[in-house]
């Protein structure tokens, strides 16, 4: 059994908290989406209302690899810590904490700090990025555990509210806990399990399921929706893999042929005799090789797609073949855009998927990641029942897998 932060009574506790503030930024470090932050502050305020001793916030950005922190200034801590502060009203104290040598790959040569480094008068404090550190993702298991033991030294209640880290076992999400007796999830992750897991597991009916994307990897998802879902609509590039086994021509469309294995291929032929599965009966191609510029496109059935062309959206016939199922649905769970939406010309099928769910009255939950930047993009996000954060740790839940930062919790 998972605990969650109203397990704990946090007065003049020290919290050591884990948080994916991993955001959009532009090349100076500014930030140009604060989501991530934002949506850690009912945690952040929960703990503070309580009068801890000490609050310590731990993220990762980008992939540092190691590097020394004075030649990766974009990718230090500093703006987030700035931008929390801003959001709470509160200071937050930054803690340059280690200065790794990336040649080397232990602890020892690390610049590592104590708790004896902060100032008892700082109530919030930002760490540098983790990923500072070789060992946060360190192979060895042995490394990982000595900076997990040096982390979790720092602290009275360990607090994972980094949702969309918690599918990936580094030192911060699996070996901290290892090493502190009292450990929980935040609200965040709290949100995402209750609305992810609990929905997939026990629906409402009917439910709908859309998953798109490009990996073949996607099928686990497809898998496990099987079991439950009333309908799966198929659409991205995994809907041309799944019509290239079935014996089409999708021409020159960029579909996971790594992803494709003898397996896979024998699974997706098995799916195709399912009448759940939905998949499109037209496409829009491009006319040019050039799919970042392209604007000259053709809508063909998708059993003429030409050899020489590349399918890139669902076309009109799909659109309002997939909106038919939407609107009979009480709940919808979506993982993947439908087309190449980073083009406008091949937008039009995730756009109007996007608007025919925020029409309905359905529980709608959209996966993060690609799909998640889609409904923003198109400013249907706050229309949606919920947007999680993580688009890894959001599939793997949807694949009904364990996430090992939360199993780590368990222990």
């Amino acid at each position: 059994m998972i605990k969650t932060i109203k397990d704990f009574n946090f007065k003049l506790k020290k919290v050591l908290i884990r948080v994916d503030y991993n955001v959009p930024m532009k090349d100076d470090g500014n930030i140009t989406d604060d989501f991530r932050i934002r949506e850690t502050l009912p945690t952040i305020n929960y703990i503070l209302k309580q009068m801890p001793s000490q609050v310590i916030l731990m993220t990762h950005i980008g992939r540092p690899e190691g590097k020394d922190p004075l030649k990766e200034p974009a990718l230090r801590t500093n703006k987030v810590g700035e931008r929390l502060g801003q959001l709470l009203n509160m200071p937050v104290k930054k803690v340059d904490g280690w200065q790794a040598d990336s040649n080397k790959s232990n602890l020892s040569n690390s610049k590592a700090f104590t708790s004896k480094t902060f100032n008892s008068k700082d109530c919030i404090i930002m760490l540098e990025n983790l990923r500072f550190n070789p060992c946060e993702q360190a192979k060895d298991v042995k490394l990982k555990d000595e900076f997990g033991k040096q982390l979790a030294s720092l602290a009275d209640i360990y607090v994972n509210d980094a949702f969309s880290n918690s599918h990936r076992d580094d030192a911060s999400m699996t070996s901290v806990p290892k090493f502190v007796k009292e450990k929980c999830i935040g609200f965040l992750i709290k949100k995402e399990l209750d609305m992810i897991k609990l929905t997939i597991e026990d629906p409402v009916k009917p439910f709908i399921s859309i998953i798109g994307g490009v990996k073949a990897d996607k099928l686990n998802a497809v898998q496990n929706l099987l079991k439950t879902a009333d309908k799966i609509l198929i659409g991205g590039a995994l809907a041309f893999l799944f019509l290239k086994v079935n014996g089409y021509s999708v021409g020159k469309t960029s579909i996971d042929t790594k992803g494709l294995t003898p397996e896979t291929e024998a699974k997706i032929k098995q799916y195709l005799k399912n009448p759940k599965i939905v998949l499109p009966i037209d496409a829009v191609v491009a006319l040019s090789t050039d799919i970042k510029d392209s604007k000259q496109t053709k809508i063909v059935d998708v059993d003429k797609i030409p050899d020489d062309m590349i399918a890139l959206d669902i076309g009109p016939a799909s659109i309002e073949r997939f909106s038919l199922i939407i609107k009979q649905a009480k709940t919808i769970v979506w993982n993947g855009p439908i087309g190449y939406f980073e083009n406008p010309a091949f937008a039009n099928g995730t756009k109007q998927i996007a608007k025919i769910i925020s029409e309905t009255k359905a529980k709608s939950i959209v996966g993060g990641g690609d799909s998640a930047a889609a409904v923003t993009q198109f400013g249907y996000d706050k229309k949606m029942t919920h947007v999680s954060s993580g688009g890894g740790a959001s599939l793997e839940l949807i694949e009904g897998k364990e996430l090992v930062a939360l199993k780590a919790l368990e222990r």
